[in-house]
């Protein structure tokens, strides 16, 4: 493959990520979430298991403690989050999602098939299982971060 060519798959590859970041975001909006942005999607995503720290939050986001506080102290306002005592450790805080936060991850779910719908629209089902089978043996295993 050519440099020319890599760069412009490359290209195609973040214009994709983008888009899909963004319709998700807009779907997240239309179902009545207000006041969430991508990178309250993407702290939703560690908090939904079983809850995560302000450090973890930061790991997970890779950002400051400082900035996953802040970001955590704006979802807690905004009712998405709430904070609880740590079950092992008692210095700690454990962040979690409220029901709204978990209904806003339901919104981002249904958002992001919509999203989908339409890459089958164009490609057919078969052609975007296998996108998502080759991108599964080259994406690298971890967090999904936002791009700041």
């Amino acid at each position: 493959m050519q440099n020319s060519e890599a760069l412009a798959l490359t290209a195609a590859l973040l214009a994709a990520a983008s888009d899909l970041t963004q319709r998700i975001n807009d779907g997240v909006l239309a179902r009545g979430f207000e006041g969430v942005r991508p990178a309250h999607g993407f702290a939703f995503a560690r908090l939904a298991p079983d809850g995560a720290t302000v450090t973890e939050i930061a790991a997970h986001l890779g950002v400051t403690k400082q900035a996953a506080s802040q970001l955590v102290d704006e979802i807690v306002r905004k009712g998405y989050a709430e904070r609880r005592p740590h079950p092992a450790d008692a210095r700690a805080r454990l962040v979690v999602l409220t029901e709204r936060g978990w209904a806003c991850t339901r919104a981002a779910e249904e958002a992001a098939a919509e999203a989908v719908r339409t890459w089958v629209d164009v490609l057919g089902e078969s052609e975007v299982r296998a996108l998502y089978e080759r991108l599964g043996r080259i994406a690298p295993y971890g967090p999904i971060r936002p791009a700041w």
